[in-house]
């Protein structure tokens, strides 16, 4: 099993706490009504997000993936930090044993938010992970944050 490790960092003018509440704690109700195109439902499948709750998401048609779950190891909202493994799913393939990944927010001046993201990808055997594969996913991801974000602008008073 091979372990490769890459970290993300962004800004963002939108506090922590505004961030957290909509990308992570109402992501299951914001989430699918920014992007319908992309994701067609988040839900947990066990538990009610606590640590040890299972997520599912399913990937509107004509995405390049059907679906994917994975499991909250950790929930802060005091620290803004929440991990989570992706552990079945399109994402993994059959070259993937599991996915982890650490987020973790803190205050930017001016009232802002500096983000960071560790996502540790663990291989089968002695496959070898491309890095467009891993960039490609970043940028979904990514994507994601930065809908949520300009709604979050747009809307000075949501998750406030």
């Amino acid at each position: 099993m091979g372990v490769l490790t890459f970290t993300e960092e962004h800004t963002s003018a939108v506090s922590p706490s505004r961030i957290f509440k909509a990308s992570i704690l109402d992501a299951n109700n914001l989430i699918p009504k920014l992007l319908p195109q992309v994701i067609k439902s988040m839900e947990f499948i066990q538990g009610t997000g606590s640590p040890g709750s299972i997520k599912q998401i399913c990937f509107a048609e004509g995405s390049t993936l059907s679906s994917l779950k994975y499991r909250i190891d950790e929930l802060n909202e005091e620290t803004y930090t929440y991990n989570y493994t992706v552990i079945e799913g399109d994402a993994l393939t059959d070259k993937l044993e599991k996915i982890t990944h650490e987020v973790k927010l803190e205050a930017a001046p001016g009232g802002g938010t500096f983000s960071k993201v560790t996502s540790t990808y663990y291989t089968k055997g002695d496959f070898a992970l491309k890095e467009e594969d891993v960039k490609a996913g970043k940028e979904r991801v990514l994507g994601v944050y930065k809908v949520v974000e300009a709604y979050l602008l747009n809307n000075p008073d949501a998750y406030a």
